[in-house]
């Protein structure tokens, strides 16, 4: 499955998959796609005077991960794309194999006084993926598709240390998290056929399976911070 449908995702082998995993779910029923109702960071950053700031994460395909941010208040735009290797090598078919130390990543462009960046993570950490699994998501394997915070500086790095600690030791979920943070990773905007994946394919079995429930999750769980309308890279539908 890893070698076949993380490559092209075709919608053939994923629909075949998507039939599996449902006869899975019915004898072991998934819990990460749950998704989990978090509390703030207890360290944040301050909103200041500036009106726009931006974060990076990996947690899995882009193209979920998009989706939620996507949703979120005071999120200006969020945009795949690639963290973690060169320019060089920030290609979808290159990065796919997990040996160019690329991460399929999301820039999210927010308003701080809207929005902070701790509650940034609260979502990415709530709902946006499962952040227990190391170098995967779902049906999707390899260093490409850890969980990573690429921090833009120390300031962004020590807020995201302490709530990974915070939520340890809170014991929020039922493994240690396995998130990294890497700083001063350059981000690289992924091909414009990966932008808007979500919101334009909304019956692609493989968003329907593993992406649809984490939207669903985020209006559920953090309402405070859900927009029904999503932000697109395109600007429109």
């Amino acid at each position: 499955m890893h070698s076949i449908l993380n490559r092209i995702r075709s919608p053939r082998l994923v629909a075949a998959m998507l039939l599996l995993a449902v006869v899975a779910l019915r004898i072991f029923p998934a819990t990460a796609q749950e998704g989990i109702a978090l509390p703030a960071p207890a360290t944040d950053l301050p909103a200041g005077q500036a009106s726009s700031a931006v974060m990076v994460v990996a947690g899995g395909c882009f193209w979920g991960v998009q989706g939620v941010f996507q949703h979120v208040k005071g999120v200006s735009n969020a945009v795949s794309g690639y963290a973690g290797g060169a320019q060089s090598t920030a290609v979808y078919e290159l990065t796919n194999d997990g040996t160019t130390g690329h991460a399929e990543s999301v820039q999210v462009t927010y308003d701080p006084r809207q929005v902070s960046y701790g509650q940034l993570l609260q979502v990415f950490f709530s709902v946006a993926h499962d952040p227990t699994q190391l170098n995967r998501q779902g049906p999707d394997t390899g260093t490409q598709y850890r969980s990573t915070i690429f921090a833009a500086d120390a300031e962004q790095a020590a807020v995201a240390k302490a709530y990974i600690a915070q939520l340890d030791q809170a014991r929020a979920f039922k493994r240690k998290i396995a998130t990294t943070i890497e700083v001063g990773r350059t981000f690289y905007k992924a091909e414009k056929y990966h932008q808007d994946f979500l919101v334009r394919n909304p019956t692609y079995p493989y968003i329907v399976y593993n992406d649809l429930p984490k939207i669903a999750n985020f209006k559920r769980l953090l309402p405070s911070l859900y927009r029904d309308e999503p932000v697109l890279v395109s600007g429109t539908r």
